[in-house]
């Protein structure tokens, strides 16, 4: 490993302090949609596509009384189940999404989620970001999601140069240890809502400002003294 990669590592190790402190917890517990057990999870995650979680986790309740199992929602008569996930935007792909996916897990896996990647994305409406939530959110396993917020906060902060989020996912997975990879992205995201949007990145409030190559500060404030004053609050 030469210098710079030294350098990386290191600064991304002080980055995951900071955001740990900040947001404390697993990716289990950072897991904004609301779910019991990993199919619940795969189905909130597909619908999370182009809405809010908020959204999600208000349809969801009802559609996992109407749905309890990969039997049911396969078997979903298809205008019933978009009247139910309608609010969540994109309802007849997103019904279709669901019921495809629900019988591959029937027909494929005997109704069990399956745990690999290569299986999780051969299912209908599952892609990497998806199937890296329901690994790391409902299985314990290592996988971390790219989103907007991620993709965002990694190129400010100097962790990638790349827009791909496969090349993202590829260039934090070796900045991070595996089991910390999707606590990781969760902790990117919720700071990426809260402090590093996309349009009016907050900076001087920011605690990895001194670490941040794209810190944006009001003249005159050296970016470690607002971190320091924002880590001290």
């Amino acid at each position: 490993m030469d210098g710079a990669s030294r350098t990386l590592k290191s600064r991304t190790t002080s980055i995951r302090t900071r955001l740990a402190r900040l947001y404390p917890g697993t990716a289990e517990t950072l897991c904004p949609l609301a779910h019991e057990g990993t199919f619940q999870l795969l189905v909130a995650t597909i619908l999370s596509a182009q809405t809010t979680d908020v959204r999600v986790n208000m349809v969801t309740p009802a559609l996992f009384r109407a749905y309890p199992t990969p039997e049911a929602l396969a078997h979903a008569v298809p205008e019933e189940l978009e009247d139910l996930i309608r609010t969540t935007g994109f309802f007849r792909s997103k019904a279709r999404s669901l019921m495809g996916m629900a019988g591959a897990v029937v027909e494929r896996f005997g109704g069990r989620v399956p745990s690999e990647m290569a299986e999780l994305v051969g299912l209908p409406g599952v892609g990497r970001k998806t199937a890296n939530v329901v690994r790391s959110c409902g299985m314990g396993l290592p996988g971390l999601p790219v989103d907007t917020h991620v993709g965002r906060l990694a190129r400010r902060l100097g962790l990638t140069s790349r827009t791909d989020p496969e090349d993202v996912e590829q260039d934090l997975c070796a900045l991070v240890p595996a089991a910390q990879w999707g606590t990781f992205s969760l902790q990117l995201i919720l700071h990426g809502r809260a402090v590093c949007q996309a349009r009016a990145p907050r900076c001087a409030e920011c605690v990895l400002a001194d670490l941040c190559p794209s810190a944006q500060l009001p003249a005159g404030i050296p970016a470690a003294t607002a971190a320091r004053a924002q880590r001290g609050r």
